[in-house]
């Protein structure tokens, strides 16, 4: 059987010596790269190595094949319908914490979207920081058709695509294209077939063009004040985040290197020396 992950740390292609973009691509195409509790356990785990690993900076997610996902594998359906409540909550857990730990990776995720995402699929997109689509990309939420609901991914769908539009399409598992994902806010850029990659490219170059310490401190501001009333305590928190990244190396660094009109280096205040590495999972 194919592998189902390839996960790969570069260095070189793309951005500043040292500073790596990890990459997990899932690779069974000839099932539309469907998943099943192993996979899921595999994905979890990269997505945490990823996140542990000091050479990556950027985490992409991506897909061989005509589909980008087709959410869950037949024969793991099989065997759920056998399941007891226990083992189906048991289960469950797994996807959930999958969703969980990309969502609240500290590094910037994105996601580069070839084709279909159905289900469990259109969460792992929902759940990613930054949105690549191709123009034939498509998306679904296709439980309710086998009689099943979208529950572990609700939370990160509906604050994608938002409650309204989230009433239609999970009730109605119509299926919806890449520049409609892209108007729900599912979607960041829909770009040609051919063009895919190019652009992934461009907008992963662009985050480590910036100081890696500011953008996962710009990423865990937005969690720190989305929904929040503007009081006295967000006042408070904003300050003190804005005068932690000034005080920091790399916010001096960043800050003289714009007055004295050069280009920073973003290895001050770093602890690690990066190396390319390459590694297969086993999954």
């Amino acid at each position: 059987m194919t592998e189902a992950l390839n996960i790969t740390i570069d260095t070189k292609d793309i951005g500043s010596e040292g500073r790596g973009v990890g990459r997990i691509t899932m690779t069974r195409g000839e099932i539309h790269n469907a998943f099943d509790d192993q996979l899921i356990a595999n994905l979890t785990q990269a997505f945490r190595r990823m996140d542990a690993n000091p050479s990556v900076e950027v985490v992409v997610l991506e897909a061989e094949g005509k589909s980008f996902s087709a959410g869950a594998d037949l024969n793991w359906m099989r065997r759920m319908a056998d399941y007891t409540w226990d083992e189906n909550y048991k289960d469950s857990q797994g996807l959930a914490e999958l969703m969980h730990t990309i969502y609240n990776l500290s590094k910037p995720t994105v996601a580069v979207v070839q084709g279909a995402a159905f289900g469990g699929g259109v969460g792992l997109v929902a759940c990613c920081d930054i949105v690549m689509a191709s123009e034939r990309a498509s998306f679904c939420l296709s439980e309710v058709k086998l009689g099943l609901i979208p529950a572990v991914i609700s939370p990160y769908v509906v604050k994608a695509i938002g409650e309204r539009q989230a009433q239609r399409y999970f009730l109605t598992a119509e299926r919806f294209k890449a520049p409609q994902a892209q108007a729900f806010g599912l979607v960041h850029e829909v770009v040609a077939e051919e063009e895919l990659v190019e652009k992934s490219n461009a907008m992963i170059a662009g985050l480590l063009s910036s100081g890696p310490q500011a953008v996962r401190a710009a990423k865990s501001l937005i969690k720190a004040v989305a929904g929040k009333d503007i009081n006295q305590d967000v006042l408070d928190e904003t300050a003190k985040r804005i005068a932690d990244i000034r005080a920091s190396e790399q916010g001096k660094e960043g800050l003289n290197a714009f007055l004295e009109k050069r280009s920073a280096d973003w290895s001050v205040g770093s602890s690690h020396k990066t190396k390319s590495t390459s590694e297969q999972s086993d999954s």
